[in-house]
């Protein structure tokens, strides 16, 4: 792609990311941070884990910005039986006596994984090494993943039996942890009215697959000026505990803090939050307001906060 290229894509992606937002808020009332968040992980090539308790449209809303990409689209509903071939693949004997490879439902450029935490650590390393390496290994075989691919995984976190929560280690392939709350009264009686009444509204292609791929490419060539890289740097080294630059809160409150990933995702996140907004470069202003979703899940409270009441987001913001 050529610079004058770039420079186009620059300039229309706030007004065509608009209208992705836009798109998919037909159907989903509120809940702009979660949009937000997911159209900047869609930039970054990154994945999202979305967070809350069952009946807050988390599943509604990931079909949602499928349609509105157009893209090829699975779900996969995790259950405590299903097998890491029942997401990447698996041989299958035809009338020919040979083995033919029958893709799984990871071979998609959206790829749902609901209940994430409803399934055996076996299978969810499964996904979770597609996520990271963006091809499967199949019988010596290795095949590619489609572009873009991402994964948008939904966690309910008030259920304990039957669940598999993952580990902090895995926990940190995912660009942002999204935090799904209640809506407001008004917003519920929107839902309410616009559910009950039989007048769903149906969801438009909005991006097409080569503007995804486009965007994506134009992030990467956004510059960042030295100061914003070693604020966020420094802000990471600050989580951890033990450790010359780590911060008070971090000694205090904290038994583990993030690793140089986060370094890395505040960057990306930050130049997709500059890009949807039509900013030239990411700032420390943008490197803030996107610090919790993608810290969150990268830190870890020690009994004394949980003893306090202060939960991952509350640290952040001593930090910051």
């Amino acid at each position: 792609m050529t610079n004058t290229h770039v420079i186009q894509v620059l300039e229309t992606a706030p007004a065509r990311l608009e209208a992705f937002k836009k798109e998919v808020s037909k159907v989903i009332v509120g809940q702009t941070n979660a949009v937000d968040l997911i159209t900047m992980s869609i930039l970054c090539q990154g994945h999202s884990l979305l967070v809350g308790v069952p009946g807050l449209a988390k599943t509604l809303l990931i079909t949602s910005v499928s349609k509105a990409l157009g893209m090829d689209f699975s779900r996969i509903q995790f259950t405590p039986d299903l097998m890491p071939s029942d997401i990447t693949g698996t041989e299958v004997l035809n009338a020919k006596r040979e083995f033919i490879f029958h893709k799984g439902p990871v071979f998609a450029n959206v790829v749902l994984a609901d209940e994430i935490n409803r399934t055996p650590p076996k299978t969810q390393a499964a996904l979770l090494e597609a996520m990271q390496e963006r091809r499967v290994s199949v019988a010596g075989n290795t095949l590619e993943l489609p572009e873009p691919f991402f994964v948008l995984a939904t966690q309910n976190p008030i259920e304990q039996e039957g669940t598999y929560p993952l580990p902090e280690a895995q926990l940190d392939r995912f660009l942002f942890n999204i935090l799904v709350g209640y809506p407001t009264k008004t917003e519920e009686e929107a839902v309410v009215a616009s559910t009950t009444m039989g007048n769903a509204k149906e969801i438009d292609q909005v991006l097409s697959r080569q503007e995804v791929l486009d965007m994506q490419f134009a992030l990467k060539q956004i510059p960042v000026t030295d100061d914003v890289i070693a604020y966020a740097v420094d802000l990471v080294r600050k989580t951890r505990p033990n450790t010359a630059d780590g911060s008070d809160v971090a000694h205090n409150y904290l038994n583990w803090g993030a690793g140089p990933r986060a370094s890395q995702n505040l960057i990306l996140a930050a130049k997709a939050l500059a890009m949807m907004n039509g900013d030239g470069s990411p700032s420390i202003t943008h490197v803030r307001k996107i610090a919790q979703p993608v810290l969150r899940h990268r830190i870890v409270a020690n009994f004394k906060a949980k003893g306090e009441g202060l939960i991952e987001d509350d640290i952040i913001g001593q930090l910051l």
